[in-house]
């Protein structure tokens, strides 16, 4: 019972209670601009941007600690390349990105919902690899960006997704 106990509740070289702060950091990060998406009512919104962060994280931990897994300790076996797992979780979120971007009546819609969710996947990563301030600012600076940069794309009518050809009301 205590190597079942024991496989399941391995030893880590990242505390748990460090992971697990690192885990929710990511889920408030990802909230916040899925939080932004979801007020504009975009597709890929509240939940999507969390769990996009969530498992890019998780990505990152698990990258970190599997090298440190008994069986992977000799330094000559294994070698990490941290590029390797970034760039696996780019390529899987711009998957899920590219999938929110449609081009329609000759205007490109869901673009910057798709840039959300990238951003998204890497502010995961920034918490997973430990870089809290790297996130943090990340993440405000995404909002300002969505939220004050919106605003001011709707009072100048530079709003692509909504704007209007002024020859179309003539």
């Amino acid at each position: 019972m205590d190597l079942i106990i024991a496989d399941i509740i391995p030893e880590s070289r990242i505390h748990y209670p460090v992971i697990f702060a690192r885990l929710f950091g990511a889920i408030v990060f990802g909230g916040l601009i899925g939080f932004e998406r979801e007020a504009r009512d975009r597709p890929a919104g509240f939940r999507t941007h969390i769990l996009i962060s969530l498992a890019a994280s998780l990505f990152a931990i698990i990258s970190i600690e599997a090298v440190h897994m008994p069986g992977f300790t000799d330094d000559e076996q294994v070698r990490i390349d941290p590029l390797r797992v970034i760039e696996a979780v780019t390529a899987g979120v711009a998957f899920l990105a590219a999938g929110m971007i449609v081009f329609a009546r000759g205007r490109v819609h869901g673009l910057t919902t798709g840039a959300g969710m990238w951003l998204s996947g890497a502010i995961g990563l920034a918490m997973g690899f430990g870089y809290w301030p790297i996130a943090f600012f990340t993440t405000i600076v995404a909002i300002c960006v969505l939220f004050a940069f919106g605003k001011l794309e709707q009072r100048f009518g530079f709003n692509s997704g909504q704007r209007v050809d002024r020859d179309e009301h003539k």
